[in-house]
């Protein structure tokens, strides 16, 4: 790995990243949301965390904007500024927010931050029709940018990508946990790719896109942001086990009582040490034995392992470009900060 120039060695911190970039972006989000039916646009601010139902400002803030971020940095990093970036931040966060309405409802998942889901709010009938207007919005507000055409493929290309990975993951569901048929950990690297990584890659390739970058740039900020997604994923899986409920928002043990099939319950199912695992292991089984059991097969380890050798491969890519410096200082601050987040 080449070494980065010293003015990358100390990046502004990750949350002052965020922080920057939402601050860019959330003004062009809420015009586009602004646009929607006014009821329509009501569920998508709440969505984002804006206001609650009926319409009241929210107290707690929304999301992170991760997404948000990597759009307008991989515009920063084709040395252009970072609003040019806008456009891919405001598309990518739409899709990500209809994503997130499809998949409560797929998944029976009541509560979303600390609050209940769009559909628990709102209906089910009415969160489909949001997410349905947040992704026409996306394609819309993107194709209206400079250079739009190109970035609509790179979002389809994206979206077709995050469809097969919620597909497999849905599949995943009714497969055994041992014999030929189960769930390898090879087939669970490539679905989170696929639903995660899909999305950061394409909003880091897109705002670069927009940004000016040439071919070479985006695709290798696209295999990052794919890389970043695993990483963010296994990350996930670990929090959903052994995170402090305080900080995830999610019960402990959640996804062992829901018998989600993820990294480290995958890793351990492989072993002869867990054979009983499976016995413990969804609503009628025993989430704290389940995740002992887990932990002492390797499975915690391993997928902290794997996501830190994604996020490895993120940072090679980006290293291995000629960004602007303070551009690939901020996207290595983030990446650090991602995987680390929490734990």
């Amino acid at each position: 790995m080449s070494a980065l120039p010293p003015a990358v060695q100390a990046p502004p911190s990750a949350l002052g990243t965020l922080d920057r970039c939402r601050a860019l972006v959330r003004p062009a989000l809420a015009e586009a949301v602004g646009r929607l039916h006014p009821w329509v646009a009501e569920m998508a601010a709440y969505s984002f965390g804006w206001c609650e139902v009926g319409g009241a400002p929210a107290a707690a803030p929304g999301g992170k904007g991760v997404r948000q971020a990597l759009a307008v940095l991989g515009a920063e990093a084709a040395g252009a500024d970072g609003r040019a970036g806008i456009p891919a931040a405001v598309a990518v966060e739409l899709v990500h927010a209809f994503s997130l309405l499809h998949d409560d409802i797929m998944d029976g998942d009541a509560t979303r931050r600390r609050r209940p889901a769009v559909w628990k709010a709102y209906g089910t009938g009415p969160a489909v029709l949001a997410g349905d207007a947040l992704f026409a919005l996306a394609v819309e507000t993107l194709a209206a940018a400079p250079g739009g055409p190109g970035g609509v493929r790179l979002l389809s290309a994206a979206l077709a990508d995050l469809v097969r990975g919620q597909a497999d993951d849905l599949l995943f569901a009714a497969r055994p946990c041992a014999g030929p048929e189960r769930v390898t950990p090879g087939e669970y690297r490539a679905m989170a790719e696929h639903k995660t990584g899909a999305l950061l890659g394409c909003a880091t390739a897109l705002g670069a896109a927009l940004g000016g970058a040439g071919e070479p740039a985006v695709t290798a900020l696209d295999r990052a942001g794919r890389h970043l997604g695993v990483a963010f994923q296994l990350v996930d899986d670990v929090l959903g086990i052994w995170g402090d409920p305080e900080v995830t928002g999610k019960p402990v043990g959640g996804d062992l009582r829901e018998g989600k099939k993820t990294f480290p319950v995958l890793f351990a199912l492989g072993s002869p040490a867990a054979r009983h695992l499976p016995a413990l292991l969804g609503p009628a089984g025993r989430a704290e034995e389940a995740a002992a059991l887990i932990e002492e097969a390797g499975g915690r380890a391993a997928a902290l392992a794997e996501a830190r050798a994604h996020t490895a491969v993120a940072r090679e890519l980006i290293s291995g470009l000629p960004p602007a410096a303070g551009a690939a200082g901020e996207l290595l601050g983030l990446l650090d900060h991602l995987e680390d987040r929490d734990l």
